[in-house]
C-alpha cells in the first residue's frame, strides 16, 4: 500500500532587517530568565552575539554566553559545549547566534542538558544508537548569520564523530528551534567564499528537496513511523521553486558584491524558503556525500575560513559532487530537473537532456569560484571507496533519493565529480 499522507512543520520565523534586536521580547513571552547564548570565535568578533546579548541583558534577562562553538562541529567540540552549558545552568532558553555549525552546536546543548546520558545515545543510526528524547527541550531561539545553512528550520544537528572520520547526525522533531530570527544585515560580514559556500547550500537545498522522492510514492507509515523527511509534497515544492527563483537574481551579486543590501536580503529569503522545504521534504544524494567530503579532507583550507585546520565548508562540499549526482537522477523525473534549471536560468535557451542542469549548476560554479571538483580539495581515485563507504552510511538521506543508490553508482558519482570543467 503507497502512503497517502505527508506531514509539514516550520518554526515560528521572524524576517527581516531589524528583527534580531527583539529577541528578548520573544523570549520573555516564553517565561524565559535565564539565557544561554551560543556562538563562535568568529561570529563574536563581528559583534553580534554581544549586541544580542546586551539587549536581552537591557530587558531584565540573565545571559551566559558560550563562544567556543567550532566550524563543522564534532563529537569533541559538541561535548565540551554541552560540559560549559551543564556546569553553567540551569536555563530556561538558548538563543544560537551564527551559522550552521553554532546553531547545530546550539541544538545538542539543548538536547544534552535536557535529557539523559551521552551525546552517540542520539546519533543517528549505526553510527550511535538513535535514541529518541525523553524530555522536553528548552525553547531555542535560532539566529542564522550566514545564508546558506537552513539548520534555523531543520529537526538535524550534524557533526563528525572524529574516531571513525565519518560525518553523521542526530534527527529528531524536537531538535527544530522554535523561533527562527532572519535578520539579512548580520550577513553582511560575510567573506565572499563563505557567500559562495552557503549560497550553494541553499541551491542544493532548494533542488534535492524538488527532486527528492515523491511522498507517495513511500510505503505507507504508521503514525509512530513518520520521520521529518517525508519527500517532495505539494508544499515543500512551492518553496523550493521559489528559493531557486531567488536564487537565480541574487546569488552572483552577493559573492561579487557583498555590500549589496538588496541581493543580501533576497539570499537570507532563499535560504529561508529553501530551509522551510527541505526540512520537510529532505535532501538525498549530494548530500549524502557530502558527509564523507567533509569528514576525510586532508590539507584543503579555502579562503574566508578558519585557517588553523583543514577544512571543506559543508556547502562547499555539497556542491562538489551536485553536478553528476543531478545527472544520475535526472531520468527518475526529467521534468523537474529541467524546470529547476529553468528557474536559475530563465533566459537561456537550455534545451533538454540530462546534462542541462549539471551545465547550469557548473557555470555558476566558476563564477562564483567554487573548486573546480573533488581534485581541487585534495582526492583522487584512490578515495573513491572510502568516500562510497562513507555516504552509504547516510542511509536517512539516501532512502529520499528518487532512484535506488548502489555503491557502484555512488563511486561513478565520485569519479565524474573529480573535474567538472
Amino acid at each position: 500500500m503507497s502512503e497517502t499522507v505527508f506531514t509539514y512543520a516550520a518554526p515560528a520565523l521572524k524576517f527581516g532587517p531589524g528583527a534580531s534586536d527583539e529577541i528578548g521580547h520573544d523570549l520573555q513571552g516564553y517565561g524565559a530568565r535565564r539565557v544561554l547564548v551560543v556562538t563562535d570565535a568568529g561570529v563574536a568578533a563581528t559583534g553580534h552575539p554581544a549586541r544580542i546579548a546586551d539587549q536581552l541583558a537591557a530587558r531584565g534577562l540573565e545571559v551566559t554566553t558560550y563562544d567556543g562553538a567550532r566550524v563543522e562541529p564534532t563529537d569533541a567540540s559538541l561535548v565540551e559545549a554541552i560540559d560549559f552549558a551543564r556546569d553553567a545552568g540551569p536555563f530556561d532558553a538558548i538563543v544560537a547566534v551564527g551559522g550552521g555549525s553554532t546553531i547545530d552546536t546550539a541544538k545538542a546543548v539543548n538536547l544534552l542538558t535536557t535529557n539523559p546520558g551521552e551525546l552517540m545515545d542520539y546519533v543517528n543510526a549505526p553510527v550511535g544508537k538513535a535514541q529518541a528524547p525523553s524530555q522536553p527541550l528548552l525553547p531555542l531561539v535560532a539566529v542564522p548569520t550566514t545564508t546558506g545553512t537552513g539548520s534555523e528550520s531543520t529537526t538535524i544537528c550534524v557533526l563528525d564523530v572524529l574516531a571513525l572520520h565519518v560525518k553523521t547526525g542526530i534527527s529528531h522533531p524536537a531538535l527544530r528551534p522554535r523561533l527562527a530570527v532572519v535578520d539579512p544585515r548580520l550577513t553582511l560580514t560575510q567573506p565572499a567564499m563563505v557567500t559562495a559556500a552557503s549560497g550553494m547550500d541553499i541551491l542544493c537545498h532548494a533542488l534535492e528537496s524538488y527532486t527528492a522522492r515523491w511522498y507517495a510514492d513511500f510505503d505507507a507509515k504508521r503514525p509512530e513511523e513518520r520521520v521529518p523527511y517525508c519527500g517532495a509534497n505539494p508544499v515543500a515544492d512551492m518553496w523550493s521553486e521559489r528559493s531557486l527563483t531567488l536564487l537565480a537574481g541574487a546569488f552572483r551579486t552577493a559573492v561579487r558584491d557583498g555590500s549589496d543590501t538588496a541581493a543580501r536580503e533576497q539570499m537570507a529569503l532563499a535560504a529561508t524558503f529553501a530551509g522551510l522545504g527541505f526540512g520537510n521534504a529532505g535532501v538525498h544524494v549530494p548530500h549524502a556525500n557530502a558527509y564523507p567530503i567533509a569528514g576525510r579532507v586532508r590539507d584543503y583550507r579555502p579562503e574566508g575560513y578558519p585557517a588553523d585546520e583543514p577544512i571543506v565548508p559543508h556547502g562547499m562540499a555539497v556542491s562538489l559532487t551536485a553536478p553528476e549526482a543531478f545527472r544520475f537522477t535526472f531520468e527518475a523525473d526529467p521534468e523537474r530537473h529541467l524546470r529547476a534549471a529553468r528557474l536559475l536560468e530563465p533566459d537561456a535557451d537550455l534545451g533538454a537532456g540530462p546534462d542541462v542542469l549539471p551545465g547550469v549548476l557548473t557555470r555558476l560554479m566558476r563564477d562564483i569560484g567554487i573548486p573546480n571538483g573533488l581534485a581541487e580539495v585534495g582526492y583522487g581515485d584512490a578515495d573513491v571507496e572510502p568516500l562510497v563507504d562513507g555516504a552509504l552510511k547516510q542511509q536517512r538521506l539516501l532512502a529520499t533519493a528518487p532512484r535506488e543508490v548502489t555503491g557502484e553508482d555512488l563511486a561513478a558519482v565520485f569519479r565524474g565529480s573529480m573535474e567538472h570543467w
